[in-house]
């Protein structure tokens, strides 16, 4: 009988990781997906860095 216990212990324990597979995999690729976004993105937050540093934040005077 306890032999029987462990074994469908296993097979429960088996089946529920086969069960949650499916969402080990979409969080690894959820978390890969959003590592690629943050790489694209940072070149545009250099670019947008470098223009504020740049840009002429004082209003230019009217000639009269």
């Amino acid at each position: 009988m306890k032999r029987f216990i462990k074994v469908a212990g296993a097979g429960v324990l088996a089946v529920s990781t086969l069960g949650l597979s499916g969402c080990i995999v979409g969080t690894v690729v959820g978390t890969a997906v959003d590592v690629g976004v943050e790489v694209v993105k940072v070149p545009f937050k250099v670019g947008k860095g470098i223009y504020d540093v740049v840009k002429d934040d004082e209003p230019e005077e009217k000639k009269n």
